[in-house]
């Protein structure tokens, strides 16, 4: 499993957040993110092109993985804003309280262990009128697909890198505390169904 998680799962991994439909759905939501930013799941950095660098004061990358920081490093290399790496799991976020001002989580939430966990930290580090911008895939609505989730979701999980996906996004959200206050959940075009039905949106505090 070394060997695999070190080079294979890396890649695949990658190559999976860097197709075009979910480059696509990065598109829409991803420039929501401003002043001082927390992005949760960094990965190999393909959130990198669509943000509005203009709005943002500070970058933080929280990215538990040396192998996707170093498939991170040419993206990395076109960030204009200050810049910061954090090395430690999504659970354990290493800033103070009330000390940014958007978290950006893309297609992580589906695959942090303890969930619950690490969005509690993330609404103990945004300021009073901070806020989560969010896009993730996750549990489908339709009876059918949500079967197939289930059924696929252990295996899915072993060759995903613990990629879950049955997780109920905006549930999560929701009862971390957060309030939505934007939200569009559909099915991604070009996606498979048990893959892509996408949450994305702003809550707050």
């Amino acid at each position: 499993m070394g060997w695999y998680s070190d080079h294979i799962e890396p890649a695949l991994v990658s190559c999976a957040c860097g197709m075009k439909p979910v480059s696509k759905e990065r598109a829409k939501i991803v420039p929501r993110a401003s002043g001082r930013v927390l992005e949760i799941g960094f990965g190999s950095g393909h959130n990198v092109p669509f943000y509005d660098q203009s709005a943002i004061e500070h970058l933080y990358a929280l990215e538990p993985a040396e192998a996707m920081r170093k498939r991170a490093k040419k993206r990395v290399a076109d960030i204009e804003v200050p810049f910061e790496w954090l090395d430690l799991p999504g659970e354990d976020i290493p800033l103070p309280d009330e000390s940014v001002d958007t978290v950006l989580v893309t297609f992580t939430l589906c695959t942090i262990p303890e969930v619950e966990k690490a969005l509690a930290g993330m609404r103990r580090v945004l300021t009073p009128a901070g806020k989560l911008v969010f896009l993730e895939h996750g549990l489908a609505p339709d009876r059918g697909v949500a079967r197939w989730q289930n059924r696929l979701n252990g295996i899915w999980g072993k060759l995903a890198g613990g990629c879950n996906l049955n997780r109920d996004t905006t549930g999560l959200v929701g009862s971390a505390g957060f309030t939505i206050d934007e939200l569009d959940q559909h099915y991604a075009p070009g996606m498979p169904k048990f893959a892509g039905f996408i949450s994305y949106g702003v809550a707050s505090r």
